[in-house]
């Protein structure tokens, strides 16, 4: 999320008639949470209807880049900020509902993912309490990712959302966004039934490909990004864009080396986690890229 904390004091109050009321005196109806995990609800005015009647199938999360958890809260409740998520998840686990799932918070920005540009109609987004890369971007505490892990498996569950459908902020905005960031567990949440993963494989030396390179080995990589949902010119030119896919992938499933220099572990943990999803039964026909393969023997020594 990464805002500035608001000016001056923000308060919340629940009325009788159930209904939040803050400083600028705009009264905010409460509603009842959509999971039981939840400790708490303080509604955000920042909100919508899902563009046409959409049901969410995506589970985005973010950290908030901010230095204190309870600005955060405030500054996704605040008019004045024209951003909010369904959920907040402080350090020690607690979580609030500041949107209903129902309808669209505005947590995603400019994004895409798979052709699609409008996130914030199809995704649930979820804001974890971390100060970010801009104020000593701290590890995740082991309560918190239980609470996350377990608020993300209950609405998978309801929702019948797709473990390749819960991605991290970076993925649908490279480049732009950086969370949460190579320190989250993916890992962790895929073995407890969260999202989608294979172990990455090591690094190791090797050629490699950066920005400025060009031919059909680019191209081909691209097309494998392209497939797997990023958002990425398909040129044969290493582009700037196609450096920040690169990184943002890294950050999710390679985390151990962010650089966007795709060499043959970036490559391969690439390749086998599109493998493993084209062995999955799929609701709907895979994209035209389906059944590409890189040539591995332009990575070997």
């Amino acid at each position: 999320m990464a805002r500035p904390e608001l000016s001056g004091p923000f308060l919340f109050c629940l009325t009788l008639s159930g209904f939040f009321w803050h400083e600028a005196g705009m009264r905010v109806p409460t509603f009842n949470p959509d999971s039981s995990l939840v400790a708490e609800v303080v509604p955000s005015p920042n909100h919508g209807e899902r563009v046409g009647d959409r049901l969410p199938d995506m589970i985005l999360l973010h950290y908030t880049g901010m230095p204190e958890p309870q600005g955060a809260l405030e500054w996704m409740c605040s008019p004045e900020s024209k951003v909010s998520a369904h959920y907040y998840v402080f350090e020690d686990g607690r979580i609030i509902q500041c949107v209903p799932e129902k309808l669209r918070a505005w947590h995603a920005g400019d994004s895409f993912w798979a052709n699609d540009t409008d996130i914030n109609s199809c995704s649930i987004g979820i804001e974890i309490a971390n100060p970010g890369h801009d104020h000593n971007y701290a590890d995740f505490p082991a309560r918190q990712i239980a609470a996350v892990t377990a608020l993300c498996r209950g609405i998978a569950q309801r929702r019948l959302i797709p473990a390749e459908r819960v991605l991290a902020h970076s993925d649908v905005a490279p480049g732009r966004k950086k969370d949460p960031g190579e320190k989250f567990p993916w890992r962790i949440l895929h073995n407890s039934g969260v999202g989608y993963w294979v172990e990455s494989l090591p690094i190791v030396p090797g050629p490699n490909f950066t920005v400025g390179d060009r031919g059909k080995v680019i191209t081909s990589f691209q097309l494998l990004l392209a497939e797997y949902g990023y958002r990425v010119p398909v040129e044969g030119e290493f582009d700037t864009a196609t450096r920040d896919a690169v990184m943002a992938f890294q950050r999710h499933f390679r985390p151990a080396r962010v650089d966007g220099v795709v060499d043959s572990s970036t490559l391969m943990t690439l390749q086998l986690l599109i493998d493993s999803r084209r062995s999955k039964p799929r609701p709907q026909p895979e994209p035209q890229t389906a059944g590409f393969q890189l040539d591995e023997e332009l990575f070997r020594p």
